[in-house]
């Protein structure tokens, strides 16, 4: 299950549904600058590094290699969930994820800092950082946290060399590597019962046929390959990492569920082509409680983007959609959907892979009726206005993909399931009426 947007679609909640029905959630990629709220019997969970299966108490939740680890928020995230009467005994943790260090912390918000005008929008928790080590080949593992004498070994080298990058580079004072190697070995003893060689009980989980869900953090756009670069994140939300971050082959996933809110949003810096400003843009954001879960920051709203949309659905091979926030629009005496971009005078249909093309690409828009009714207690296709069914459809027309799910709002229950998003048909077209038509 992945992102359709610039992340922040609602994938918190679509996970929790899903996650009812299986029998495995893995999350695949990203750390603490991720987040998902779900909301359950009124109760708000808020998690980062978590899956959201671990609400389920039967449901086995794995945090894979591809993942970046801040062993300290994990640590607060576990204790939550503890006063909160949540078991957390199915957590397992892949023992090649990568960990976030404190010098990592310090040298993201630094070096965002220093870019000044050129900041990408980084949320200053150390994840760039932690993946370039990974790439650099410095990195510490959590297996490296498992074995006292060696950590000991790595950390003094590391904390050494970035101590001073810290403090010629920017000017901050040196860390102190006896104070870090006790914090972390600490981090250790409480997360060894946790951590295990998760490819293999992945492998395990698909050979006795049980129902595995990859979940996905961030969105299609803020990938590092295929996103709005250099506006992106330092890993790959996209449906293929789930594969490279979690140790298993491509054959085996047999189906994509992308989430895209029925309007666009993005957090930080960065081209948006149908982003809202005055009025209403501040009644989206008000409406959707569009408010960052990691940073609290204030989300930039514009209509539903077709054109990213549709890519997508392209670089993810998605077999079907949940929309969700459907009732955010309730009010709306018209809706506009981007349908197209204008570059330089030239209608584009498809989604340029220069930032700087995407800055200059003027929204071409179709408008809808808006029904302005309450959506909010729907819980079938039929109790929809007609102008909330035309507008559900026109989105799968123009995307190519069946809606599987509209969310209606934040609780389990505010959701129409249009059909199975994990065993329904693939590529229907959602009609007027409602019903989904094979194509």
């Amino acid at each position: 299950m992945i992102g359709a947007q610039w992340g922040d679609e609602g994938k918190g909640k679509i996970t929790d549904l899903l996650s009812k029905s299986a029998d495995v959630v893995v999350r695949y990629q990203g750390g603490v600058n991720a987040g998902h709220t779900v909301v359950v019997q009124g109760q708000t969970f808020k998690l980062h590094l978590i899956p959201s299966g671990i609400l389920y108490p039967d449901t086995e939740c794995i945090i894979g290699c591809g993942t970046v680890i801040d062993p300290k928020v994990l640590i607060e995230e576990l204790d939550q969930l503890k006063a909160l009467n949540i078991s957390t005994r199915n957590l397992l943790i892949s023992e090649t994820a990568h960990v976030t260090m404190p010098y990592h912390r310090l040298i993201d918000r630094a070096s965002e800092e220093r870019r000044g005008d050129h900041k990408i929008g980084t949320t200053g928790r150390g994840i760039g950082p932690t993946y370039a080590d990974k790439s650099e080949r410095t990195g510490i593992r959590v297996l490296d946290l498992m074995n006292p004498k060696g950590l000991r070994k790595q950390l003094n080298w590391a904390i050494n060399y970035k101590n001073v990058i810290l403090e010629k580079l920017y000017n901050l004072p040196p860390l102190d590597p006896e104070a870090v190697i006790e914090e972390y070995l600490g981090y250790a003893e409480r997360l060894r019962p946790h951590v295990v060689d998760s490819s293999l009980r992945i492998y395990d989980a698909i050979l006795h046929k049980r129902n595995i869900l990859f979940e996905g953090a961030q969105g299609t756009l803020l990938d590092l390959d295929h996103g709005t670069y250099p506006y992106v994140t330092s890993s790959n939300p996209v449906a293929g990492g789930a594969c490279v971050g979690t140790g298993v082959g491509p054959t085996m996933i047999d189906r994509v569920i992308g989430v895209a809110k029925a309007y666009t949003t993005r957090v930080g810096e960065g081209p948006f082509p149908t982003e809202l400003h005055g009025t209403l843009g501040e009644l989206l954001c008000d409406r959707g409680a569009e408010f960052g879960t990691t940073t609290g920051r204030k989300r930039r709203c514009g209509w539903f983007d077709a054109v990213i949309g549709r890519y997508a659905v392209r670089i993810n091979g998605m077999d079907c959609l949940a929309i969700t926030k459907l009732d955010v629009l309730d009010e709306l005496e018209e809706i506009k959907v981007c349908v197209a971009y204008e570059i330089d005078g030239q209608r584009c249909e498809n989604f340029p892979s220069s930032a700087r093309v995407f800055a200059r690409c003027q929204p071409i828009y179709k408008t809808l009726p808006g029904w302005q009714k309450s959506t909010a207690s729907c819980r079938n296709l039929e109790d929809l206005p007609k102008q909330a069914l035309d507008y559900l459809k026109f989105l799968a027309e123009l995307m190519e993909v069946p809606i599987a799910i509209v969310s209606l709002g934040a609780s389990r229950d505010q959701t129409i399931i249009v059909e199975d998003p994990i065993h329904g048909p693939k590529r229907a077209l959602l009609h007027a009426d409602g019903t989904p038509v094979s194509a």
